[in-house]
Parts: C-alpha cells; sequence; structure tokens
C-alpha cells in the first residue's frame, strides 16, 4: 500500500518594490493575515489625511470668534464703501439744490424746488435700505463661501484618504495572490507524487495478474479484483491523510 507525503506548509506571499516588502501575506496560529508596511513619509502623509479629516469633519459647523470678527471688518468695510458711494451721489445733489433755491428764492419756501429735494431725499433713503439688504446678503455670502470652501478641503481629504487606502488594498491583494499562487503549486505538486505513487502500485498489481493468468486464469482473475481492491484502499486511506 503506497503511503502519501505530507501536505507542504502554507506559502506566503510578498510584494518587494526597490528592495522593500510593501506588503505581504501569511498564516500564523491558523489565521491568515495581509499586511501593508509604510515607509516613514507615507505614514506622516497618512496620519495628516487621517488627523486633518477628523478635525475638519468635527469643526465642520463651528465658526470661531476669529472667523466671526474677520467677517465683521469685511462687512463694516463693505458698509461704509456702500454709505460713500450713497454720499458721493446724492450729497451734491442736494447742496446743488439748496444752494439754487437760496439764490433764487433766498429761502426754501417754494413747492416745486421742495419737491425736489424729497424726492433726492427719498432716493437715498431707498439707497441706504438697499445697502442695508446688500449688507445681510453679504454676510450670507460670507458663510455659504466659508462653507463651500471646508466642503472642499473635506472632500480633498477624502479623495486621498480613498487613493491611498485603494493603493494599499491592490498591493495586499497581489500579495494574496502570490501567496494562492504559491499554495496551488503546492498543491499540484503534492497531488501529482501521490497520484504517481498510487499508479506505480497499480501498474505492479495488473502486471502480477497478468502472468498469474496466463498459467491460471482463474488466479489471475482473483489478482485483478484484487487490484481494484488495493486501488479502492489506497484511494480511502489516502483521503484520511490529506
Amino acid at each position: 500500500m503506497g503511503k502519501k507525503s505530507k501536505y507542504p506548509n502554507y506559502s506566503s506571499g510578498s510584494i518587494v518594490v526597490n528592495g522593500n516588502t510593501v506588503a505581504s501575506t501569511s498564516k500564523k496560529d491558523g489565521t491568515i493575515s495581509s499586511s501593508y508596511n509604510m515607509s516613514d513619509t507615507e505614514k506622516n502623509i497618512y496620519d495628516s489625511i487621517q488627523n486633518n479629516l477628523a478635525t475638519s469633519l468635527g469643526n465642520l459647523f463651528e465658526i470661531s470668534d476669529e472667523k466671526q470678527q474677520q467677517w465683521n471688518n469685511q462687512l463694516d468695510a463693505y458698509k461704509q464703501e456702500g454709505i460713500d458711494q450713497i454720499n458721493s451721489i446724492y450729497t451734491p445733489m442736494e447742496t446743488a439744490l439748496k444752494n439754487d433755491i437760496a439764490s433764487r428764492f433766498g429761502n426754501f419756501d417754494n413747492s416745486i424746488f421742495m419737491d425736489n429735494l424729497s424726492n433726492i431725499t427719498d432716493n437715498k433713503a431707498q439707497a441706504v435700505a438697499d445697502l442695508s439688504d446688500s449688507i445681510l446678503m453679504k454676510q450670507d455670502e460670507l458663510y455659504s463661501n466659508e462653507m463651500a470652501n471646508r466642503i472642499n478641503y473635506i472632500t480633498l481629504l477624502s479623495n486621498l484618504n480613498t487613493i491611498m487606502n485603494n493603493n494599499i488594498l491592490s498591493y495586499m491583494q497581489a500579495a494574496q495572490s502570490n501567496a494562492e499562487s504559491g499554495n496551488n503549486y503546492n498543491a499540484n505538486a503534492y497531488n501529482a507524487q501521490n497520484s504517481g505513487s498510487g499508479s506505480l502500485l497499480s501498474g505492479i498489481a495488473d502486471i502480477g495478474a497478468t502472468a498469474l493468468s496466463f498459467y491460471n486464469p482463474l488466479a489471475g482473475a482473483a489478482a485483478k479484483l484484487g487490484t481494484s481492491a488495493i486501488k479502492s484502499s489506497y484511494t480511502n486511506n489516502g483521503s484520511l491523510f490529506a
């Protein structure tokens, strides 16, 4: 009866780039694991992405006092610019009309000129009201732009994180593929070696059966039956050792 060879140990796998092992797959205590080995530079980048992503998400809707003061300064400058523009337009008109009235009539007691002055004053008041609305819109714009910039930054970090993780997974999968290739080779070699031993045993038995048939047909038939029994026994016993 043939004896099966011992099944080979698990074949590990690795990926080597520029002489450095960047990914490996191995078996320890019955557990198969894959790992990725980062360089110091790569680890610093990866940690920076992770830390900044966590911080940015945690502070997404938080407006600091410094940022609020910065916005207030911008709004004050925007407001003052608007007031200066309104005054540059309407103040000369008011002054010119008042001087014209005074030069013509010596006082403001003229309905036509007073109506014109009232129109200028009303238009100026409307311009001031429009400026107030514009300041509120500017405030909303500052907040919206800040949120958009923050979300864009988070998206950038998230994309970089995804790229690095996909790269890591690709290297680990390649290491797993190398391990699978080695194990497939071991399995094929093991099966080929043990099937070869079985064929040799079968061949020897068939030769013996043929020789017996020449001298004694009944004995030869019995020997061939014995060959089948030997084959069956070998296969069954072999399965116990697989």
